[in-house]
């Protein structure tokens, strides 16, 4: 593929940036590891060799009754007597960590939350589950969502901006005046509030958020695109009878998606700690959902137990510490002025 000359010159500007650089591939080590975190902890074999047959328990639930069991229910792999009914005829072959994020681990050898030790590296949590486990997992969650957020904050937000600044007139009067007012709502308060009226999930929460994260973008875009309307190449087109629409979307929008990926980073590290926020106040996900957010709310409540508060503020701050870094990367790589130094 071949990439223009401006765009050589910023991805050359972005990987100049070492901070910006390194960290946007330690993210993307990490998320991609997370993508597969079945794989990396959970409570089921991800294969089984059995009697010379192969089995995916990861994929697809087997019934206690397929190794040779009593049950009609699905296999409880760390039950020792089916452990040792498929070891007999075959082999497991277990993830590094043997809990998932909702695995209640009832062999503690103390109250939990329990330390940190060869079985729970990171410790256990006030329901004897992985803390580690629920960090894979929670911040899997965490980035999907805000990738998701991000995503369709930004379609709405680009376009009401680019409406807003071609159109102008009254769509650009009543359109600010609605966004003055919408912006000045308590997002956080209202956010409780609805949270609390209806039972929150990953996609009631996205929908939820999304009628006020699209905000953000609307100034800058509108800003770009008022600019970029009065420049000549658009007042060329626009005399010699080129459809508008078109005019703005082959030759204005592109100069707004400028600034749009410069704020995108941004915008998803807020969207993480909105959720974050959130789940630590307990209008999140649903209770039992791998979350960073309870994690820390587990900390505040088990003050006597500090791998959990430290576990969840480290993960936390080296993540959006690290889109923080990806961001300044980005805003350089798209500055005209860094490109003259």
């Amino acid at each position: 593929m071949n990439f223009s000359p401006i765009a050589q010159r910023r991805w050359k500007t972005f990987k100049s940036n070492r901070r910006g650089w390194w960290s946007l591939w330690i993210f993307l080590i990490i998320f991609v590891l997370s993508l597969f975190a079945e794989f990396i902890a959970n409570d089921k074999p991800f294969l089984v060799q059995y009697d010379g047959n192969w089995y995916f328990p990861t994929f697809v639930e087997y019934t206690e009754t397929t190794f040779g069991g009593d049950f009609d229910t699905e296999a409880e792999y760390r039950d020792p007597f089916v452990a040792e009914l498929i070891e007999e005829k075959g082999k497991m072959y277990w993830p590094i960590i043997r809990y998932s994020y909702d695995t209640v681990n009832y062999d503690l050898p103390v109250p939990a939350p329990a330390p940190p030790s060869r079985d729970n590296l990171l410790g256990s949590d006030d329901q004897a589950r992985d803390v580690l486990a629920r960090i894979i997992y929670g911040f899997r969650v965490s980035v999907l969502f805000g990738l998701t957020l991000t995503f369709f904050s930004s379609i709405i937000g680009v376009a009401v901006g680019a409406i807003q600044g071609y159109v102008g007139g009254w769509v650009d009067l009543l359109g600010q005046r609605f966004i003055e007012i919408w912006a000045g709502l308590p997002m956080l308060y209202l956010l409780i509030i609805l949270a609390s009226i209806v039972e929150p999930n990953f996609w009631w929460l996205l929908g939820i958020m999304l009628l006020f994260s699209w905000m953000s973008l609307v100034s800058v875009v509108r800003a770009e695109v008022l600019r970029a309307r009065n420049l000549d190449y658009v007042k060329a087109a626009n005399a010699l009878g080129v459809n508008r629409w078109k005019i703005l979307l082959r030759h204005v929008l592109p100069n707004a998606m400028v600034a749009t990926l410069t704020m995108m980073p941004f915008i998803l590290n807020g969207s993480i700690a909105t959720l974050t926020s959130l789940d630590f106040l307990g209008f999140g996900l649903p209770p039992g959902s791998a979350s960073l957010g309870e994690l820390l709310a587990q900390g505040k409540q088990n003050l006597h137990a500090p791998w959990l508060g430290v576990s969840a503020f480290l993960v936390l701050a080296i993540m959006l510490s690290l889109l923080i870094f990806i961001g300044e990367g980005v805003r350089d790589a798209f500055d005209p002025r860094k490109a003259m130094q």
